[in-house]
């Protein structure tokens, strides 16, 4: 009788401990815990050596279902597996008692796995760049990776200067999509994409117009008004007795002077405050009629050669001027020899010396003459560019080829028209001859 007693207390005490152990897997199904680190790997089986079934990323929730030795079993994302108890930190029910002084083999190389994930790659300090959602340049070689660790598959690599898009932040790690694909990589491996300032072509203003000093007349017969100050220059036209000239300077014994909207250099010595007089009276009245006739005669040669004497010719002899001043400096504002040209001033220089007045500026230019196509262009043409609007305009001389006052580091020089900023910013010609 006391046998069967004792038996039948050990088998009540049997059903007790299975209930308390099933109370515990129970209350402890029910809780669930917070990955302590960057990255924790799930693994299939508990031990650091098996198949990793998923990574888990800093402050990811997980469901502890179950314990073995120094792991939990837990589920993330639907899928069960093993997390080392280091990397968890459980949320509700404390976890069941262990001698927290025995960690096994196993559960040290995990831990050292997770500090790896967070180490290897370089831990994040204050003077990292903030890192948003955005546009960004790689700073350097690096692989893109599967999962945020540097233990994932690698997808692709990218290049120093390979522009991405960022589109996820999460810890030390960017998810980022590139035109192929779609990865992550370590915030510190991005840098700023900086956009490139377009340059900008300065448009010059036009120049204030400079004022003649005084008015002056020619006081001989015919005078060269050349184009510059010696007797050796080149002549850009002559007038005659009594022409009126508009003084802008004086310097060396030669007046810098604009006659019939052409500039040029007049010896100072020929050049008076007061028209000559070029007739008497005669008191006999027989001698009227010759006298009116020799004035009127006079008056005739007067008038004949006070008028610009222009060079004659066609769109050929405009550019054959115009090469005759490659390589004349590039002056802002300036329209002469003596001074440099800049582009408008160079053209309506060019044309000055043909008896044609042009606009100042090349947008006010591009109101001259008549428009013209492309593909009709001729010699002597004037063709317009610019980015926005106007800024810069040159003649044409045929065989694809403008000449220009391009710059001030080139100055008067020939260009082809097909290529580069004057094919891609071609605006359009007129002809104006």
């Amino acid at each position: 009788m006391k046998s069967k007693m004792n038996i039948k207390s050990i088998f009540i005490m049997a059903i007790i401990s299975l209930a308390s152990l099933l109370f515990i897997n129970i209350s402890l199904a029910a809780n669930t815990g917070t990955i302590n680190v960057d990255v924790a790997n799930l693994r299939e089986t508990a031990d650091a050596e098996s198949t990793i079934l998923e990574q888990i990323t800093l402050n990811q929730e997980v469901e502890i279902v179950g314990e073995e030795g120094d792991w939990y079993q837990v589920t993330y994302n639907n899928i069960t597996g093993y997390v080392s108890k280091e990397l968890v930190t459980v949320n509700s029910n404390p976890e069941p008692t262990e001698d927290n002084n025995q960690i096994s083999e196993n559960s040290t190389q995990e831990n050292n796995v997770a500090t790896e994930n967070t180490t290897e790659e370089g831990t994040e300090t204050d003077s990292t760049e903030e890192i948003t959602l955005g546009e960004y340049k790689i700073s350097e070689d690096t692989r893109l990776k599967l999962i945020p660790s540097i233990n994932a598959t690698d997808v692709i690599e990218l290049k120093t200067d390979e522009t991405v898009t960022v589109t996820e932040i999460m810890n030390g790690w960017a998810c980022v999509e590139t035109q192929t694909t779609k990865g992550w990589l370590r915030k510190d491996k991005l840098k700023k994409d900086e956009p490139v300032e377009e340059t900008v072509e300065e448009v010059p203003e036009e120049p204030a117009q400079e004022t003649p000093i005084k008015t002056q007349y020619v006081n001989s017969t015919t005078v060269n008004v050349r184009q510059e100050a010696n007797t050796s220059s080149t002549i850009v036209t002559t007038v005659a007795l009594n022409t009126e000239v508009q003084v802008y300077s004086e310097e060396n014994g030669w007046s810098k002077v604009m006659v019939n909207n052409v500039e040029g250099y007049i010896s100072t010595s020929l050049l008076s405050n007061s028209k000559q007089e070029t007739s008497r009276s005669q008191s006999t009245s027989r001698r009227t009629s010759s006298t009116n006739t020799s004035t009127k005669t006079t008056s005739q040669t007067t008038t004949a050669q006070t008028t610009t004497v222009p060079a004659s010719g066609n769109g050929s002899a405009i550019v054959a001027t115009a090469k005759q001043y490659l390589g004349y400096k590039y002056t802002y504002g300036g329209s002469s020899p003596s001074t440099g040209f800049d582009c408008s001033g160079f053209t309506s220089y060019i044309f000055k010396q043909y008896g044609i007045s042009l606009n100042r500026t090349a947008a006010g230019q591009y109101s001259n003459g008549v428009a013209v196509s492309r593909a009709n262009l001729q010699p002597g043409d004037l063709v317009m560019f610019g980015k926005s609007g106007i800024n810069h305009v040159a003649i044409y001389i045929g065989g694809g080829q403008i000449i220009h006052a391009s710059t001030p580091s080139t100055g008067v020089r020939i260009d082809s028209l097909s290529t580069g900023y004057y094919n891609n910013n071609y605006v359009g010609a007129r002809r104006i001859l």
